[in-house]
């Protein structure tokens, strides 16, 4: 299973990512784990000896099922894979992850005897990614908010309303005329920007 587009975003940003290397002997059942394996995962070198349970327990729950069904196809196929998915490491800390790697096909066999490749820690990148998604949003918010805000301010002073009666006429034509409020608002804003409009205008264009 891959997931090349996750991946490469969470990379892209450029953050210190940490990458491990690790090893599974799949005839021996033996995982070998780097340094920043071991620490990735919450743990010194030598605390723990890792396993395929040790490696499936730390997986978030939510995740465990499909990163297991990974490990099983490389396992079959030694085709290189890659998959991001979240753990609890041992202090209970939650990362994201990007395990890479492929099979090593034994030439006398023909079967897959082992998987290669690195842990790469990518939670630093995905809190990026999420802060400027909330940023995005906030943005995004407040550049629909505005032109409202102002709208709400001319139907008050045209019709002697106070700003919250404004709105509500404002959101009651959009629900009349089928127009997004922050659309009508743009369009009362432009109306009031015009030469010559006068108070009737607005109130003509939320009838």
């Amino acid at each position: 299973m891959t997931e090349p587009m996750e991946i490469e975003r969470a990379l892209a940003l450029g953050a210190n990512h940490v990458v491990g290397r690790y090893s599974y002997d799949l005839a021996e059942q033996v995982w070998w784990w780097s340094d920043e394996t071991y620490r990735i995962h919450g743990f010194e070198p030598g605390d723990v000896v890792p396993t395929t349970a040790l490696v499936l327990a730390h997986k978030h729950p939510q995740d465990r099922a499909r990163v297991s069904q990974v490990l099983q196809t490389a396992a079959r196929t030694g085709e290189p894979f890659s998959s991001v998915h979240r753990i609890m490491d041992a202090h209970g800390d939650q990362k994201t992850l990007t395990v890479v790697g492929q099979g090593r096909i034994d030439p006398d066999t023909t079967q897959v005897s082992e998987l290669t490749g690195f842990f790469v820690d990518i939670t630093a990148g995905i809190e990026i990614q999420a802060n400027e998604a909330a940023s995005a949003s906030i943005r995004s918010a407040a550049a629909t908010r505005a032109p409202i805000e102002q709208a709400k301010g001319i139907i008050s002073l045209a019709l002697h309303i106070d700003p919250e009666e404004a709105f509500e006429r404002l959101r009651s034509t959009s629900n009349h005329t089928n127009v997004a409020v922050r659309e009508l608002a743009r369009s009362i804003v432009a109306l009031a920007s015009a030469s010559g409009t006068t108070p009737a205008d607005i109130a003509d264009a939320l009838a």
